[in-house]
């Protein structure tokens, strides 16, 4: 429509500047033919002038040649003129209405006489208009119009049926996309390809294949938290049945007393089996990022504390060296509490079981150089460099481990959790002593939005 619009304005303009040319030849023609040498007002008017005229104009003619105070007048003496005369020399166009309101375009030129009429002025002027009847004009104008719309009309449609085949064609791996996906099993989650895709839509097919590897991570993560439970509660289980039926079938109250010892030996397994693979199940996995809505900020140094004195009991029932270190600085964390309270809890657990009696156990908490750390060190048998290289792997029981009945996802589940909070855990040799020390290391002024750790007096 704008393109219409334009076009008609510019074909208006250029049309009326072509008739006003023609008008115009016929102003400077008339000028020519203007006589004032013998004393009065003369206009020689020969048959070439009309030829022109007939050849020039288009609808009606009107001229007038008079002198400016209108003694002398040739022509139509009623053909209009403006209110404001143009100065000598200039061509000036008008539209005016003449002869029962018929729309005329008038050219004027006034000009000094030369030489002047015998009873006028030194100063005397003439002027010479021709009007023409703007029908034709309008029609020709209307038909060149109507020309250049049914041009852009054949344009847009052209355009249109461009532009259909065009999405018809791009559209065309969308729709093999839509089958593909349409007919996929419900466990195929194989990673959509990118043949052929048009490179506007590459960025929401690599969106969607990132959101089918997370559902696979996490599927994979399910059946193997399925097949892990089912693994490690089977042999306890079956265990218990066993003692079931033994003791159901004995009749010695001593062989009776020592089967059931066995079966609450076995239901203590269980129950520490599952618990962990409950904790172990809220952390999801490895990669697990600390939902924004779960976040919560808490004082670092306070959790801590209260972790110790949640296990003092079990400290003081084997008479351990137990002890908290601090910093006076308070350190302001932004996490999921309850999840850093099950890591650390885990870590001071197993200090206490595998330290032996009057042995040491010591938690601290150090601020380092853009680094804060969880430090909870043992004076039991510590770990080799295979086990400490293998921490954290599930159901991978080190030496003590198996001494002790470990279910080897104690280690597991801290590291889950450090890495949920963007930290990281370390297990070395201590210098002071001969046991184990593990570092749960959380970096200072992660700008993100789950995790974010500040030192403040």
């Amino acid at each position: 429509m704008v393109d219409i619009w334009s076009s008609t304005l510019l074909l208006r303009q250029q049309a009326q500047e072509a008739y006003d040319r023609a008008l115009a030849g016929v102003v400077r023609v008339i000028d020519l033919n203007i006589s004032t040498e013998s004393g009065g007002l003369a206009l020689a008017q020969p048959y070439q002038l009309l030829e022109m005229f007939e050849l020039t104009a288009t609808g009606n003619v009107f001229y007038r040649v008079a002198t400016e105070d209108g003694l002398a007048d040739i022509g139509f003496a009623t053909m209009p003129t403006p209110q404001t005369l143009p100065p000598s020399g200039v061509l000036h166009f008008y539209d005016a209405a003449y002869l029962d309101g018929e729309e005329v375009r008038v050219a004027m030129l006034i000009r000094p006489m030369d030489p002047p009429l015998l009873a006028g002025g030194a100063d005397q002027r003439v002027i010479v208009q021709v009007a023409e009847s703007l029908s034709e004009r309008d029609r020709y104008t209307s038909r060149m119009v109507w020309r250049s719309v049914g041009r852009d009309a054949v344009v847009l449609l052209l355009l249109v049926a461009a532009l259909l085949l065009g999405v018809f064609v791009a559209f065309r791996p969308l729709q093999r996309l839509q089958r593909e996906m349409t007919h996929r099993d419900e466990d195929d989650l194989r990673p959509i390809s990118r043949q052929g895709i048009p490179e506007e839509v590459v960025p929401l097919v690599d969106a969607i294949n990132g959101h089918i590897a997370r559902f696979t991570q996490h599927a994979h993560m399910q059946r193997q938290f399925l097949d892990d439970a089912s693994h490690q509660l089977r042999t306890p289980l079956a265990t218990l049945r066993t003692g079931v039926d033994y003791a159901l079938r004995e009749s010695d109250p001593q062989e009776l007393r020592a089967a059931l010892l066995a079966m609450r030996s076995g239901l203590d397994r269980a129950e520490r089996v599952t618990n962990q693979m409950l904790s172990l199940a809220k952390v999801h996995d490895a990669s697990l990022t600390v939902p924004t809505q779960s976040a919560e900020r808490f004082e670092l140094g306070a959790l801590l504390e209260e972790c110790v004195r949640l296990m003092l009991p079990a400290a003081k029932a084997k008479r351990l060296d137990y002890g908290l270190e601090v910093p006076d600085n308070k350190v302001q964390m932004r996490g999921m509490r309850l999840l850093l309270q099950e890591a650390i809890l885990n870590l001071l657990d197993n200090a206490i079981k595998y330290t032996p009696a009057r042995g040491t156990v010591i938690a601290r908490l150090d601020i380092r150089q853009g680094q804060v750390c969880v430090i909870v060190e043992d004076s039991g048998p510590g770990m080799s460099e295979i086990d400490i290289q293998q921490a954290g792997v599930r159901f991978r029981r080190g030496a003590a481990g198996k001494a002790n009945n470990g279910a080897g996802l104690g280690l597991a589940i801290v590291g889950a959790i450090v890495r949920a909070h963007q930290g990281e855990m370390r297990l070395m040799s201590p210098v002071r002593t001969n046991g184990l020390l593990v570092e749960l290391v959380f970096f200072l002024g992660l700008k993100n939005a789950f995790c974010t750790v500040l030192v403040r007096d």
